[in-house]
C-alpha cells in the first residue's frame, strides 16, 4: 500500500515579499547613484530617488519583522528569506543614519575656509553654479565662528617655498586627485596672486563640491589658503573640513619632498657618497 508524503509547508509569502521589497530598494539606490554620478538631472530628482530607496528599505524591514512573527506562530519555512530582507534593509539605512548622526553632531555649515576674514573667492566656478545651488559668497562671521569651534585645526598653510613652487605643488596634488580644474592662474612677482579653482566629487554619489586655492607671497615664503564649499544642503557632514585638511597635508608633503636634496645634487655640491664596502670613521 502506497503512502502519501505529507505536503511541504508553503514558504511564508510575507517573507518573500519582504525580500522582494528589499531588493527593489537596492535597485532604486543604484539608480540614484547612477543619476547623481552621471549628472543627468538636477539635485531634486536625485534626492527624491534616494528617499524612495530608503522608504522601500524601511518597508522591507517592517515586512521582515512581520514575516518573523508569522513564521514563529505558524511554523512555515522562510526565516532565512526574512532575515535576508532585514539585513539588506539595515545595510541600506546604515550610511544615511551615520550621516544623520554626523549632521546632528556638527554645525550646519557648507562652506569652510582657512581665511574667514578674507576668504578666497569663487570667480569662474560662481558662473558655473546652478541657480538653485548654495550662494557662492561666503556666509560671513557667523559661519566662521561655527567653523572655529568645530574645526579649530583649519588654518592656512605657510611654507618656505616660492609662490611658483607652491602653485606647482598644488596643481600636482589636484591633478592626482582627479578634480576638474576650472581655472588656474599662476602667481606673478609683485603683480598677481596664484589661484586654482576646481570641482571635487564625493566618493559614493559623486556630488559636486567647489574648491579654491589661493597662493600669496609672505616674508620668507608663501601662504596658501583654501576654501571648500558644498553646492547643496545645509550641512556638509564634515566633508569640506576633511577635504581641506587632506589637501593641505598633501601639498605640504609634496613641497617637503621637492626640497630634499637628490644624490646628484649632493655630488654636485662636493659631497661624495661613501665607497662600496667602506666603514664609517671611528671617533
Amino acid at each position: 500500500m502506497l503512502r502519501r508524503r505529507p505536503a511541504a509547508e508553503p514558504t511564508s509569502k510575507t517573507a518573500i515579499w519582504a525580500r522582494r521589497v528589499a531588493l527593489f530598494a537596492v535597485a532604486i539606490m543604484l539608480l540614484a547613484i547612477l543619476i547623481a554620478r552621471g549628472g543627468f538631472f538636477d539635485i531634486g530628482p536625485t534626492l527624491a530617488t534616494i528617499g524612495a530607496a530608503l522608504i522601500m528599505a524601511v518597508i522591507g524591514i517592517v515586512l521582515s519583522f512581520a514575516a518573523g512573527i508569522i513564521i514563529w506562530r505558524s511554523g512555515n519555512p522562510g526565516i532565512g528569506i526574512a532575515l535576508t530582507a532585514f539585513v539588506i534593509g539595515v545595510a541600506l539605512l546604515a550610511y544615511p543614519s551615520y550621516l544623520g548622526l554626523r549632521a546632528y553632531q556638527l554645525p550646519q555649515i557648507t562652506d569652510v575656509t582657512t581665511d574667514p576674514l578674507d576668504p578666497p573667492r569663487f570667480e569662474a566656478i560662481a558662473r558655473l553654479r546652478p541657480r538653485d545651488a548654495n550662494p557662492a559668497a561666503y556666509a560671513g562671521l557667523t559661519a566662521a565662528e561655527l567653523q572655529r569651534v568645530a574645526y579649530p585645526e583649519i588654518e592656512p598653510l605657510v611654507v618656505g617655498s616660492t609662490p611658483q613652487q607652491s602653485f606647482d605643488a598644488a596643481m600636482n596634488v589636484i591633478n592626482k586627485l582627479k578634480w576638474r580644474v576650472v581655472d588656474a592662474r599662476p602667481p606673478q612677482a609683485n603683480r598677481r596672486e596664484g589661484r586654482i579653482e576646481a570641482v571635487a566629487r564625493t566618493l559614493i554619489f559623486g556630488f559636486r563640491d567647489d574648491v579654491v586655492v589661493r597662493i600669496r607671497p609672505v616674508p620668507d615664503g608663501t601662504r596658501i589658503d583654501f576654501r571648500s564649499a558644498s553646492r547643496y544642503g545645509r550641512s556638509d557632514f564634515g566633508t569640506n573640513a576633511a577635504r581641506i585638511r587632506g589637501l593641505s597635508e598633501a601639498i605640504d608633503e609634496t613641497l617637503g619632498e621637492e626640497e630634499k636634496p637628490r644624490p646628484q645634487q649632493r655630488q654636485a655640491k662636493g659631497v661624495q657618497p661613501p665607497a662600496k664596502g667602506a666603514q664609517p670613521a671611528k671617533r
